[in-house]
């Protein structure tokens, strides 16, 4: 008999049960409110997600007050060409990556201006890319706060047909946003 695996801490409880019951619109509601107490904005970079990131924060009432733009570069040259990701770096490894996802993530605040930036990467499905499998997804988060570079989050591997893994993505993304660097700069305490 395989052994049971420890229970979960706290704290893992509570992000599984916070992704679980949270609406899209409820997280980016929650961004844009913390965004506006801040008094900062966000930009996107997306890919696998295709606009659907940007499109959850647009439609919360009051987001032009908060929410800058972005890029949907979904092909490989678009994310060297409009993001400045290096070259390199896409030959090397592939677009699924977490230096990738941090570059487009830099890349985005710096075109939108904001002083935030998110990035989403990934293998949607039903194939897999640069030998990810399908499910595969890196979600990145640039900030000045972190010396003008950004971090990344993942990999992750979500279940599901494309529309599963597209949405678990944005909702991942959205929840970094919020509750990491977002939360800091609005001075919210946990």
């Amino acid at each position: 008999m395989a052994p049971t695996p420890p229970p979960p801490s706290p704290s893992q409880s509570r992000e599984h049960n916070l992704r679980r019951t949270e609406s899209v619109h409820e997280l980016a509601s929650d961004v844009v409110r913390l965004l506006r107490e801040a008094g900062e904005a966000v930009g996107a970079a997306e890919s696998l997600t295709a606009g659907e990131f940007m499109a959850a924060l647009a439609a919360v009432p009051g987001s032009s007050a908060t929410f800058r733009g972005g890029i949907v570069a979904y092909a490989t040259d678009l994310k060297h060409s409009l993001l400045s990701v290096d070259a390199d770096l896409i030959g090397r490894d592939g677009v699924v990556d977490g230096d990738v996802v941090v570059q487009m993530a830099e890349g985005a605040r710096r075109a939108t201006a904001a002083q935030w930036g998110v990035g989403t990467t990934g293998v949607a499905g039903p194939d897999e890319q640069d030998g990810k499998a399908p499910g595969t997804v890196y979600v990145g988060i640039a900030s000045p706060r972190r010396n003008g570079s950004g971090r990344a989050y993942g990999p992750f591997m979500f279940p599901g047909p494309r529309e599963s893994v597209r949405e678990a993505t944005v909702v991942e993304a959205l929840w970094r946003l919020r509750d990491e660097p977002v939360a800091d700069a609005s001075g919210r305490k946990e």
